[in-house]
C-alpha cells in the first residue's frame, strides 16, 4: 500500500481523540493533504518520508490555521495523528518513541498495555477499529516480504531498528487483531549496562567475557521476556572482530556491532503453501559458509540436532539461546528438540551429543520485580553413566525481599582452556562474596 492510499484510508476513519467544535476538520484536513500531495509534481510519495512529513504538516497547518479555533498543542495532535497514519505506526507511534517503553502489547483496538521497568501499565490508547490495526499490521510485515491473512494468521517480523512484532488475527484471536512489539535500545547495551541493571555482577561479566574469548559454546537458557536475546546480543560483542560471524534467526533482531558479520533470516512459505526456509536449514546451510562462530537466536525444534552437530564438529564458540526454566530443565528440553528432528535416536545417545557440544550454560530469569537477572552461571561437566553432570559456578541467591550473587567456590574445569588461550581470571574470581 503506497504513502497515499494509506492517507486516503485513514480519510474514512473517525477521530475520536481530540475533541473539535467540527466534527469534519480531520476529514477536511485530510482532504486537502490528499488533493494537494495528488497534484503535486514533488510530493515524495514512498521515497522520502521525511519529505512527505514535512509536506503534510505544511498543508495541515495552512488548513487548521484558517479553518479551526484549535489551540496550538490540539492542533499539534491533530497533525501527528494525520502524519503517524500516513508515514508512522498510527496510535502506537508515541510508544515507539517512548524510551521508558520496553515492549507495547495491543490487546484488541481498545486495550493497549506497555511496559516499563518491568511492570505492566494500561494506556489510553486506542485504535478506531479493526481496519486501523490490520493496516498497521501489513504495513510491518509487507516490506519484509512476508503477509497476514485468514490462510496464515500468525506472523513474526521486525521493525527497521530491529524491534521484534508478533501479530495474531481472527480466526486464530477472538479479541480482533493482537499485535505485540518487544523494543530494542537504539544504542545497543553493553556488558556495565547490564551490571548496573543488576542483570549480573561484575565478577559474572568477568568470567562471561573470558568465555566467549576461550570459543566455549554456550545456551542462553530463559522464559519468555526474560532477557535472552539481550544477553545474547552482549555476549556476541565479544567474540573478536577478525572472526567470520553468521547470524541465523526467525526474525533478524541481533545488533552485531562486527563488521564481518552475515545475518541470516529464516523464510515462511508463499501463498501457494511453498518456498519456506527453516532455521534448520539455514544451520546447515551455515556450515558451508565457513563461519568462525554460528549464533542462533532461538533453538525450538529439530534445529537443536544440528546446532549440537555443528558445535561438535569444530564450530566452536557457537552461541544461542532456548526456553527452559533451569539448567536442567533446558537439558531435558534439548533431548525432546533433538528427538523433533525425526531421528530415532537412544536417549543416551543424544545426551552425549548434549554432554560434548555445550560447555556453559546461562540461566536467566525475570523476577517478581520486574527486574531480569542471571541467576545460574552453569557448567557441563559429561557424562557419568545415563546422567549429564551439571555444576554451578555462580548462582543468584534470594533472600527474603533482598538477593545477591554468590561464586560457589568451585573452580570450572574449562579454565585449563582459557590457559590455552591466554586468557587469565583473576585467583579469587570464583571465591569473593559480591553483591
Amino acid at each position: 500500500m503506497t504513502l497515499l492510499e494509506r492517507l486516503e484510508k485513514s480519510q474514512n476513519r473517525t477521530f475520536q481523540s481530540v475533541t473539535v467544535e467540527k466534527d469534519g476538520l480531520k476529514r477536511k484536513v485530510h482532504e486537502m493533504v490528499i488533493g494537494e500531495l495528488g497534484k503535486s509534481e514533488t510530493a515524495a510519495w514512498g521515497s522520502n518520508e521525511g519529505e512527505l512529513e514535512h509536506q503534510i504538516r505544511e498543508i495541515a497547518e495552512k488548513v487548521l490555521k484558517e479553518e479551526s479555533g484549535l489551540s496550538q498543542a490540539a492542533q499539534e495532535q491533530l497533525i501527528r495523528e494525520i502524519i503517524n497514519g500516513a508515514v508512522g505506526y498510527g496510535p502506537i507511534q508515541e510508544l515507539l518513541h517512548d524510551e521508558k517503553v520496553s515492549e507495547i502489547m495491543v490487546n484488541g483496538i481498545d486495550q493497549v498495555f506497555v511496559e516499563c521497568s518491568g511492570r505492566l501499565e494500561k494506556t489510553e490508547v486506542k485504535f478506531e477499529n479493526s481496519e486501523q490495526l490490520t493496516s498497521l499490521i501489513e504495513r510491518i510485515v509487507a516490506p519484509l516480504g512476508r503477509r497476514i491473512d485468514e490462510s496464515m494468521p500468525m506472523v513474526d517480523a521486525r521493525l527497521k531498528d530491529g524491534s521484534r512484532v508478533n501479530a495474531i488475527i481472527p480466526p486464530l484471536s477472538l479479541k480482533g487483531p493482537i499485535l505485540t512489539i518487544r523494543k530494542f535500545s537504539k544504542k545497543p547495551l553493553e556488558i556495565n549496562n547490564l551490571v548496573e541493571l543488576g542483570t549480573l555482577s561484575e565478577e559474572m561479566a568477568t568470567l562471561v567475557e573470558a568465555c566467549v574469548k576461550a570459543r566455549l559454546n554456550i545456551i542462553i537458557s530463559g522464559g519468555t521476556g526474560s532477557g535472552k536475546t539481550t544477553t545474547l546480543n552482549v555476549l556476541s560483542s565479544f567474540i573478536p572482530g577478525n572472526e567470520r560471524i553468521v547470524t541465523i534467526e526467525d526474525a533478524a533482531e541481533l545488533q552485531l556491532m562486527q563488521e564481518h558479520v552475515v545475518p541470516l533470516e529464516t523464510r515462511p512459505s508463499n501463498i501457494e503453501g511453498r518456498g519456506e526456509v527453516t532455521i534448520r536449514e539455514l544451520v546447515r546451510n551455515a556450515l558451508r559458509m565457513r563461519p568462525d562462530r554460528i549464533v542462533v537466536g532461538e533453538v525450538r525444534s529439530g534445529e537443536a540436532l544440528d546446532m549440537l552437530q555443528a558445535m561438535n564438529t569444530g564450530h566452536d564458540g557457537s552461541l544461542t539461546t532456548g526456553h527452559a526454566n533451569s539448567p536442567r530443565d533446558l537439558l531435558s528440553r534439548l533431548e525432546t528438540m533433538v528427538l523433533m528432528a525425526g531421528m530415532d535416536l537412544p536417549v543416551r545417545a543424544i545426551r552425549e551429543q548434549i554432554a560434548s557440544a555445550i560447555d556453559v550454560i546461562i540461566q536467566q530469569s525475570r523476577m517478581s520485580d520486574g527486574k531480569r537477572r542471571i541467576t545460574y552461571i552453569t557448567e557441563v561437566l559429561g557424562m557419568e553413566g545415563d546422567i549429564i553432570v551439571l555444576q554451578d559456578i555462580f548462582r543468584y541467591n534470594q533472600e527474603g525481599f533482598q538477593g545477591g550473587f554468590r561464586p560457589t567456590g568451585i573452580r570450572p574445569k574449562f579454565i585449563s582452556r582459557m590457559a590455552a588461550e591466554n586468557i587469565e581470571l583473576p585467583q579469587n574470581l570464583f571465591f569473593n562474596m559480591t553483591r
